[in-house]
């Protein structure tokens, strides 16, 4: 028997990495799987014993492995595959992720399953089914199920969710905190049971990038769990992740071949401490804190998964109506301005008229940025001093030797100088004015490098002074919309 001309092989196929694939007929729906995979390997024993009657030898397997491998990568198209989510002509698919190989498409009319979809998806090891969505359901049963401060946060979530059912991002991170016990964990399962449930929905931080990057090839949909801190290489690797981005490594047992990851997905973290410190991952975060939980208003967890399950096909239901709505508008939004996320941005405001007023979303993403801002300027020693300095003047000019000894000067009595983290060298001090120049810049503090003088001295200028309606009162209402939706002609 020649294993290699299985009939139930309707297509071979490769993809730009060159992994080969095929698509196989079984009990009447199509799957698609590595060749390489153990389950492929699984799928031709089976074939042979059932054509036969005798088990297959490893020289056999292994033959029609080489020829249906060669075949794809050669005689056969180049294909995508994706992973959970996928875009095709101008419409979304959601793999189900069922026993059916099933997957919602959703068009500018509407959402509907579909058995056979254009595009091609991979089931990785962990991977769990989505329910079958129903029609007529509401977000509104997800509310009752989370624990947040205000209904601003709960339009942040829905947001985030709404951002997390594109393929490719940019995605904006969500991070959570929290003292114990205000269901920060709780949370993360229940975002990602709606759009991409796994065996382990929440795991802790990678050791390496190589191990990000193998998580976020395995997972639409990565949260992270009782994180009490992110080291900068890690808070680096996150921006990649969440903008799009790659890492090369070498391929193990081998002198010159590499291994290409490349991976964009939405993200979850919880920390009872606001651990994202550094400004280019908070420009990409979302960050809520929950409120406590009292004894009388805690409820049993399975209680809670109980109606969340009974709710969830309908939520998603409803997300999916949202998403539809959003692909009919999304050519006609226009922003006067755009953030740093914004494609998260445009797309929000195409949907949120599903929901919402127009704007609503990015009312409650400008208030949520001004109390990230805020904190991200008291956790950076260097951008707190920047703007202690700036209180009482509107324009200071030195090298970074004189800045040192300004601050110095300033803060003589406190114990700010003698952290560890404060730079000692003048070097040091100017990576670190690069780094706070943004966050510094939204409240009103310019910061300009520029060399001087015959000798060519790096001179350092920061003009400017915090306004009243600066990052310090971040519950107020903004006086200049930056996030404006402008109506379609």
């Amino acid at each position: 028997m020649n294993l290699a001309q299985l009939p139930v092989c309707t297509e071979l196929f490769h993809t730009a990495s060159g992994t080969a694939y095929a698509d196989l007929v079984i009990d009447g729906h199509r799957e698609t799987w590595p060749i390489r995979s153990r389950r492929f390997r699984a799928f031709l024993r089976r074939s042979y014993y059932r054509a036969t009657g005798t088990a297959a030898s490893g020289a056999v397997i292994n033959g029609a492995l080489e020829q249906l491998d060669a075949r794809a990568q050669f005689d056969c198209p180049e294909r995508t595959v994706h992973l959970r989510v996928a875009e095709h002509n101008g419409a979304l698919y959601l793999d189900l992720a069922d026993d059916q190989w099933r997957a919602v498409e959703v068009t500018p009319t509407g959402w509907q399953i579909v058995s056979a979809p254009p595009v091609r998806f991979r089931r990785t090891r962990g991977l769990l089914a989505l329910p079958t969505p129903q029609r007529g359901g509401s977000i509104v049963a997800l509310q009752s199920l989370l624990n947040l401060t205000s209904y601003d946060d709960f339009i942040l979530v829905i947001a985030w969710l709404l951002a997390a059912l594109r393929p490719g991002g940019p995605y904006p991170l969500l991070a959570l905190a929290g003292e114990q016990g205000s269901a920060k964990t709780l949370t993360c399962k229940l975002l990602k049971a709606l759009i991409d449930p796994g065996i382990a929905p929440v795991r802790t931080l990678p050791r390496e990038e190589r191990e990000l990057m193998i998580a976020a090839n395995s997972a639409h949909t990565l949260a992270f769990d009782n994180v009490s801190g992110l080291l900068a290489w890690l808070s680096d690797a996150l921006c990649r992740l969440a903008s799009g981005g790659g890492l090369a490594v070498r391929q193990l047992y081998s002198d010159d071949a590499e291994m290409l990851f490349e991976a964009s997905c939405p993200m979850l973290l919880n920390g009872i401490e606001d651990v994202i410190g550094r400004p280019d991952l908070a420009d990409r975060a979302i960050i809520l804190t929950l409120p406590p939980i009292s004894n009388a208003q805690r409820r049993p967890e399975a209680e809670l998964w109980s109606d969340f399950e009974r709710a969830r096909p309908g939520i998603l239901g409803a997300l999916l109506d949202v998403v539809a709505h959003g692909l009919t508008r999304r050519s006609d939004v226009h922003l006067t301005s755009l953030p740093r996320m914004a494609d998260f941005a445009l797309w929000s405001a195409a949907c949120e008229t599903a929901l919402w007023p127009a704007g609503t979303i990015a009312r409650a993403y400008r208030a949520n940025r001004r109390a990230i801002l805020e904190s991200v300027i008291e956790a950076d020693p260097v951008a707190a001093c920047v703007r202690d300095l700036m209180a009482s003047r509107n324009q200071w000019a030195g090298t970074a030797s004189e800045f040192l000894q300004a601050v110095d000067k300033l803060q003589r009595q406190e114990a700010l100088i003698r952290r560890p983290d404060w730079p000692r060298t003048p070097r040091a001090l100017a990576g670190r004015l690069r780094r706070a120049q943004t966050s510094l810049r939204a409240v009103g503090i310019d910061i300009a490098f520029q060399r001087e003088g015959r000798v060519g001295s790096r001179m350092i200028r920061i003009r400017g002074r915090p306004s009243a309606s600066t990052v310090s009162s971040a519950t107020s209402a903004p006086t200049k919309p930056d996030l404006e939706t402008e109506a379609p002609g």
